[in-house]
Parts: C-alpha cells; sequence; structure tokens
C-alpha cells in the first residue's frame, strides 16, 4: 500500500486471462507493456496460478503489477474434478464472476486505491464483459489465437442463420480473398458441432459489444482478415506478444514468460546446443496440450533418427511411453539427438544452432517461429493449427506442411523430406528469406504497439487516466 501511495499511476486495468500456458502468457506479457506505460495492472486469476507466479521472478515487473484470487481451483475444483471441463466451467463463471465483481467494487471504493477504468478479459470468458458493462468500465476482449481463425469461427456462427441476409451476407469466405481456411468440424449425434465447439464459439457471442477486441497479432501478418475483422468490431492487433528481449528490448531484463506449466531443461538444452554448428538442428516440440498417438510417435521418431539430421525434441513426460523401444538407448548412442520433457523455446528457436522447427503451429508457437525467424515445418493437430500450417506454407513461405497418408498418418519418409526441403532442398533458401522477412516486420510492428496508426498501450493509457 505504501508504495502505491508515493507512485502516481496514469490510470487501473483489471486483466482476467484464461488458465492455460498459451493463453496466459500472451496476456502477462500485455501486461508488461501497459506497465511500463505507467499503468497499475491486477491480475485476477485462480489461487494455484497465482502462487505459481509468485515462485517466478520473471512473473510480474515490480509493484505494478499485483495478483488477486477470484476462484480457489484447489478446494473448488479445477478441470481435472468429477464433471470434468464443462463442469469446471459452469462452477469458474458462478463463482469468479461474483468474487470478479467485488474485486472491482473494492477498488472503486477504497479511497487508497486506483479504481479499476478498464477490464481486459479473455474472450474465452466472455461474461466479464457483462460485469464490466455493470461495473461501468472498459471491456477488452482479448483474442489469443489468429485473427483469420476468429474470423473463420464468426463466420461458423452466421452461415445458415442471419449470415444469409442482410449485411453480414457481404463478409466473405476466407478462401475468397485468398486467405486459408479451418478445417471443417464434424458433426456429433449430440448436435451440430461437438461439444467443445460451443465453448470457441461463445467467445464471439457479444464480441460486438466490446470497446477493444484484441489480438496476438500484426498487421502485416493477418492485413485482408484484419481489414475484414475491424468492419464488425473495433479490433486492435497488439501482438506479437513476446517477451521485450527478443523484439525491441523496450521492457528492461524482460527476458521470460513468467508462467510455466511445466519445469524446462534449461542447462541441459543450451549445453547440447552449444556443441552444434549453426542450422543443423531441427527443434520439435507440440506444445502443453497436443498429444500424438503411439504410431505417429513412432513414425516421427525414426522419421528423425533416418533424417540423420542434429534434433532437439520436447516430449513430456506424460508422453514418453509412446516412444519405440531403444528409441532413447539408439538417440543417446549415436549422439544425434536429445529428448528433455519440457525446455525454454524462446531460447532454443533463439539459439544460432536451430534450422528448423517441426510445430504443431498452435499461434503462440507461430507467433514465437515468426518473430525468431525459424523455418517451419508444420504438423497441426487440430483446430486453428490447420490454418495456421496453411498461412506458413501459402501465406508466408516461410516453410512447408507434411501431408498424411490415406490413415491419417505422417510417415517417416515424409518427416525426412520436409527436414530436408526446409534445411537444405531447392526452397530452403527462399524459406529462410522469407522467415528472416518475417522476423524484421514482427520487430517493426511490435515497436508499434502492434499497429501501423496507433500505439494500443498508450491508447488506453489515455484513455484510463485518473
Amino acid at each position: 500500500m505504501e508504495g502505491e501511495k508515493k507512485r502516481d499511476y496514469r490510470g487501473h486495468v483489471m486483466v482476467v486471462p484464461y488458465h492455460g500456458q498459451g493463453h496466459m502468457n500472451p496476456m502477462l506479457q500485455f501486461c508488461k507493456r501497459l506497465s511500463s506505460k505507467g499503468i497499475k495492472i491486477t491480475v485476477a486469476t485462480t489461487v494455484s496460478i497465482i502462487k505459481s507466479l509468485q515462485q517466478s521472478k520473471q512473473a510480474v515487473t515490480g509493484e505494478s503489477i499485483s495478483l488477486d484470487p477470484i476462484y480457489d481451483d484447489i478446494v473448488e475444483g479445477d478441470m481435472k474434478t468429477l464433471g470434468g471441463f464443462k463442469v469446471f466451467l459452469e462452477k469458474f463463471e458462478s463463482i469468479a464472476s461474483k468474487n470478479l465483481e467485488k474485486l472491482i467494487m473494492k477498488n472503486q471504493e477504497n479511497p487508497l486505491q486506483y479504481p479499476i477504468k478498464c477490464l481486459v478479459y479473455d474472450a474465452n470468458l466472455p461474461w466479464c464483459l457483462g460485469i464490466a458493462k455493470k461495473m461501468n468500465v472498459l471491456g477488452a476482449a482479448f483474442f489469443t489465437q489468429s485473427c483469420s481463425s476468429i474470423y473463420s469461427y464468426y463466420k461458423m456462427t452466421l452461415d445458415g442463420e442471419e449470415g444469409d441476409k442482410g449485411p453480414n451476407s457481404s463478409i466473405p469466405d476466407l478462401s475468397t480473398i485468398g486467405i486459408p481456411v479451418l478445417r471443417s468440424f464434424e458433426g456429433t449425434s449430440s448436435g451440430k458441432h461437438p461439444p467443445f465447439l460451443k465453448f470457441i464459439l461463445d467467445q464471439l457471442s457479444n464480441i460486438k459489444e466490446a470497446d477493444w477486441v484484441l489480438f496476438n497479432s500484426f498487421n502485416q501478418l493477418e492485413e485482408e482478415v484484419v481489414e475484414w475483422m475491424s468492419k464488425m468490431c473495433p479490433v486492435k492487433t497488439i501482438g506479437p506478444t513476446i517477451p521485450s528481449v527478443y523484439l525491441d528490448n523496450r521492457i528492461q531484463d524482460d527476458n521470460e514468460y513468467g508462467f510455466n506449466l511445466f519445469k524446462p531443461n534449461e542447462d541441459a538444452c543450451a549445453n547440447w546446443l552449444n556443441t552444434k554448428e549453426p542450422g543443423t538442428v531441427v527443434y520439435i516440440s507440440f506444445g502443453s496440450a497436443a498429444s500424438l498417438g503411439p504410431e505417429q510417435m513412432e513414425e516421427l521418431s525414426w522419421g528423425l533418427i533416418e533424417g540423420k539430421t542434429h534434433f532437439l525434441w520436447v516430449v513430456r513426460e506424460s508422453e514418453e511411453s509412446k516412444l519405440p523401444i531403444n528409441f532413447l538407448q539408439e538417440t543417446s548412442k549415436n549422439g544425434i539427438g536429445l529428448i528433455v520433457n519440457w525446455c525454454p523455446q524462446l531460447q532454443v528457436l533463439s539459439h544460432e544452432a536451430v534450422g528448423c522447427f517441426i510445430t504443431h503451429c498452435g499461434w503462440n508457437s507461430t507467433i514465437e517461429g515468426v518473430c525468431l525467424g525459424v523455418p517451419v515445418v508444420a504438423m497441426p493437430q487440430f483446430l486453428d493449427q490447420f490454418s495456421g500450417a496453411k498461412f506458413v506454407e501459402e501465406v508466408w513461405r516461410m516453410g512447408t506442411r507434411v501431408r498424411v497418408d490415406e490413415k491419417g498418418f505422417v510417415r517417416r519418409e515424409e518427416i525426412c523430406r520436409c527436414i530436408k526441403e526446409v534445411m537444405e532442398g531447392e526452397r530452403s533458401e527462399e524459406i529462410k528469406r522469407n522467415a528472416n522477412k518475417w522476423k524484421e516486420l514482427a520487430k517493426d510492428a511490435v515497436s508499434e504497439g502492434g499497429s501501423s496508426d496507433n500505439n494500443t498501450e498508450e491508447i488506453i493509457a489515455r484513455l484510463v487516466h485518473h
């Protein structure tokens, strides 16, 4: 409290992230950037996430970012408890919404506090906007997926309904403007779309009512889609949201996200990479959620061995049992590869030894590959990863995408082919040039606040000025 009396903040913003590493870290980075503009930040989240962040020295930047719980997932339950995902979300909304409202009220009524002027919430929590409206504060939806994937979801909410008539009928399919579309969703016996899709589409239920719609992207990356989305809602591209040291050094010593579901093997990765020549290592990671089946793991494993290229592969502890028998011994014996349970991905991708990134094309990993100029072999698994993979290959032309066989598997020969195409094939030089081009564009974008005409953080800072 004493520190707050002495410091003159320009305003106070409350941030409500969704659970999960891929959601937490982009929003934490945006918090750091807002904080650098003299704004006080309160991150409202679960008890377990707060405990994790308090253990990380890089999670917050000084006294301007504080943490407050709005849901006790240790006591009330998380997604692993009885009822699973659906029941947890219902309970979280019921309890967290009341606590969020009380937290905002406490700040508004306490003369020693700076009143909340804006609520930035993960778009997967659309009920937050209702609270912002009720409490008379600005509401900003934050999307951690690409603008193109959200555009595809938005089209799905319109097709066959009001999208067939009126002003929405002018909204084109992505394919008509040369942009890859998401893989279609299969229907189920319980309804038109799988249950998880309802959760995804619900984030668009009140998108037009938000004061801002923020995307972890930048205009040049998805220019035509950003333009179309901007006609329907107040879009601002605020990306790329990765630690400042990898882009513009705007925030001193900002070299980590601050939130990790798994403990990274930092020393093992760095020491091993330091022994390799520049551009000779293939880095493989499928993020914190994607999971390959045993047969696919076997094909990928032997594809890496047969490719005769050094590789660093992140295999989560829960996935290790899927590795082929004797694979770890074979890898260790010939010294061709290193298997770790988790790693500091930004440090790995920025290492000069890494010349190729095999990725599921989750949006955060895709953005990181773009920002660090690493050629990509795209191996998407679900949802927006398929559109991300097509952007990598067909729009940005900084990599290639694996092809599956008639059974839906990527065979070892295909793995070898893609690695060779990116690292030494006829297109390799073109791919590397394009990767470097997007790296420079990403740096330019973040120096402008993620937008070519306005600095989004400065706009928010001015509007919330007390």
